[in-house]
């Protein structure tokens, strides 16, 4: 059954639904990222990244330290200890997570300014060491990375020139093919002569998404179009003594594909940022700066290790959000980086990862739009399901067991969009198909009937199906002659009119209108839809419409108008009943002999004198109904007679119309000939207008026994 009427307008949906799709995934605008990002945060949550004990540790000027040595900033000659101490513990690199931009206020060159002092106590301060210099001077031992600060603004406490020891850059494939870095305009530097006496310097910024969490380090930024170097990867190019970072653009350009420290390889954004794979906060990974300067430490626990020195107290404000939920120091982002570069754990999101949620993307929603519009709502919502269910599965099995990051959600929502879509226009053609369909039963089936059959398709079953109905046929006695002495229009009022009471009446018992020829009726009962009680509501629907014959007959006789009087047959049977009129004309009927004799049962009346002649059959299913006997008709053609009743209607006192002396002359028909021809004779005498009484006194008197009643052609 073809569903769509212009296949070529509904066939368009998916495929713009997937341009849309994909134009938005390219623009990648800020909710689509931030949905992105939700769901990158939620793979890390279902599973972080396993802690590796690998040589990197923090030493972490925490809350308990400031209490022990006193508030911050600590003199530099405390951070000159500091860091002696951690190389002493054979440290690889130290890295500070601080910029020394400023001199130390407790230096006493510093301090001395401040104060109005006598000479002799002046010369005496400026013979004391100078607390920088201190620190400067412990710097010079190796292995030290400082921290800077890039800046959109202009300089503050430095400049843009090249760093004493600066890292040196080079770039493997075709530089134009690099996309920009996070670029800036300035730098906060740490003091000169400390600067000098380093080994790096490295920036210590983060740049974290539209959420405020951080989920990529970057590890070289663009400083006036100058690559620079951050603090992680400062410390990896320090702790390996190589003074070469190489820059590898991805292939056909587009952006930095991965960067290499010395021995390390690391998978980078085209804009030079390694992704983190997190673990949650854990106590091994620090050792607290007041156990350092107290010597309350193994040894091992420093050496050969890239030592970071930051802090996580909270007074400092150096926190951060972390797509675990929660807030962590920033040096601790910066652990975790150089943690997942020795252990090899990367995460990553490839190059080729947008190319291939792109091709999903489009194929996906195209298949599920078709499939949509050529299938059911729970069929094509299922499907929609599995499949959604089948990429969301792919993509949490990619980070999971490889650590790459696919993006299920632009594609799962451009298919989700392109069921909905998809799936409306096809509500909306079946919306249309079944206004047909009740347009078009409407012409055979009462109206309460055709809504349940648009609810129910699957009661209405076309092409053709053995099944038991009843039928109720109606002939109007004498038209022809109406016709002949009536002005046509007149006629045709007349005959619309006495249709639309019969219709009406048959609608009213559900029943269904098989046709209309002149002023003849056939109707239908339980098809198309199945109805138990067919027999009970044809026989209900046969007495009615008697009774609204009757009266439309006495109205129109007062007004002068002469119209005959309706025949009705009732009788039921197993027919086939089906669309039977092929492709080119829809005609739902019924065929078969139950549909003949039911016709000529109502013939048949014009013969016996009465209005309603139903058939045994009938009244096998009907206990209350009130009839006489008829006779066995003999119809020709049929080899089995067909046992007829006259149908009445309750009387008025009991409800039930009750005919003793009818029916026992009848049952003397068939027991004592004279005894039928004696009472029947009575009969006549009594009520000379019965038309069955007069039709059996008139057999007997031809000679006829019994109740076979031949209809000669009938």
């Amino acid at each position: 059954m073809r569903i769509l009427r212009q296949p070529g307008l509904a066939f368009l949906i998916p495929g713009l639904t997937a341009l849309v799709g994909l134009s938005l995934q390219l623009l990648d605008p800020l909710p689509l990222a931030s949905l992105r990002n939700a769901m990158f945060d939620q793979y890390q949550r279902w599973h972080p990244r396993t802690y590796q004990a690998v040589p990197v540790r923090i030493v972490d000027i925490d809350e308990e330290s400031l209490q022990r040595l006193g508030q911050w900033p600590w003199p530099r000659t405390r951070m000159a200890e500091l860091t002696e101490r951690i190389r002493a513990a054979g440290s690889a690199a130290i890295g500070f997570d601080f910029i020394f931009a400023e001199p130390d206020r407790s230096s006493p060159r510093t301090a001395m300014a401040q104060w109005r002092l006598s000479a002799p106590a002046r010369e005496q301060l400026l013979a004391l060491p100078d607390h920088d210099r201190a620190l400067a001077d412990s710097l010079r031992g190796g292995g030290v990375v400082l921290g800077s600060v890039l800046e959109q603004g202009s300089a503050n406490g430095g400049g843009n020139d090249a760093l004493p020891r600066a890292a040196q850059f080079a770039t493997l494939g075709p530089a134009a093919g690099a996309a920009p870095l996070h670029e800036f305009k300035s730098r906060i530097r740490p003091l000169a002569e400390l600067e000098s006496a380093a080994d790096g310097v490295g920036a210590l910024n983060f740049i974290p998404d539209d959420d405020g969490v951080v989920r990529r380090v970057p590890l070289t930024l663009g400083l006036d179009a100058r690559p620079q170097a951050s603090f992680s990867a400062e410390m990896l190019r320090v702790a390996q003594h190589t003074p070469t970072i190489l820059l590898r653009v991805a292939d056909g350009g587009g952006g930095l594909a991965s960067i290499g420290i010395g021995a390390y390889d690391i998978p980078v954004t085209p804009r030079g940022e390694m992704w983190v794979h997190f673990t949650p906060r854990l106590p091994e990974r620090s050792l607290p700066a007041w156990k350092v300067l107290a010597g309350d430490f193994h040894r091992s626990s420093l050496d050969g290790h890239m030592v970071l020195v930051g802090t996580s107290a909270h007074g400092l404000l150096d926190l951060r959000f972390s797509p675990l939920g929660e807030i962590i120091p920033g040096i601790e982002i910066h652990a975790q980086a150089l943690e997942q570069v020795l252990s090899g754990a990367y995460l990553a999101r490839p190059h080729w990862a947008l190319a291939l949620e792109a091709i999903l993307l489009v194929v996906g929603s195209i298949a599920i739009g078709i499939f949509a519009l050529r299938s059911g709502a729970v069929a094509s919502a299922a499907a929609t399901v599995i499949l959604l269910g089948l990429l969301i599965a792919a993509a949490w099995q990619a980070f999971a067991a490889h650590g790459i990051l696919l993006d299920p959600l632009t594609p799962g929502l451009t298919m989700l969009a392109s069921f909905m879509l998809a799936s409306i226009f096809h509500h909306r053609d079946v919306e249309r198909r079944q206004r047909w369909v009740r347009d078009a039963f409407s012409r055979y089936v009462s109206p309460n009937l055709v809504t349940h059959l648009i609810e129910h398709p699957d009661q209405l079953e076309l092409g053709g199906e053995r099944r038991e109905c009843s039928f109720v046929f109606t002939d109007l006695a004498d038209f022809t002659r109406l016709l002949e002495g009536t002005d046509p229009t007149r006629a045709a009022a007349l005959l619309n009119h006495y249709l639309d009471g019969m219709i009406a009446t048959a609608f009213r018992h559900e029943g269904t209108l098989d046709r209309v020829v002149g002023d003849a009726i056939a109707i239908m009962f339980s098809a198309p839809l199945l109805q138990a009680d067919h027999r009970r509501r044809a026989l209900a629907c046969a007495l009615e419409m008697r009774d609204f014959a009757v009266r439309h007959r006495a109205e129109l006789a007062a007004a002068g108008v002469e119209f005959g009087m309706t025949r009705i047959g009732v009788h039921c049977g197993e027919v086939i009943v089906g669309n039977l009129g092929g492709s080119a004309i829809f005609d739902y009927r019924a065929l078969g002999d139950p549909v003949n004799t039911a016709a000529r049962l109502e013939t048949a009346n014009k013969l016996l004198g009465t209005q309603v002649c139903v058939s045994q059959a009938i009244l096998e299913d009907c206990p209350q109904a009130v009839a006489r006997p008829i006779g066995r008709l003999q119809l020709e053609g049929k080899a089995i007679p067909v046992m007829a009743w006259e149908a009445l209607a309750p009387g008025p006192d009991s409800g039930v119309a009750k005919d003793p002396a009818y029916a026992e002359a009848f049952r003397l028909l068939s027991e004592s000939p004279t005894a039928a021809r004696r009472a029947f004779a009575d009969l006549r005498a009594e009520r000379p207008d019965d038309p069955l009484v007069r039709l059996h006194a008139n057999r007997m008197e031809r000679g006829e026994t019994g109740n076979l009643i031949h209809l000669g052609g009938k």
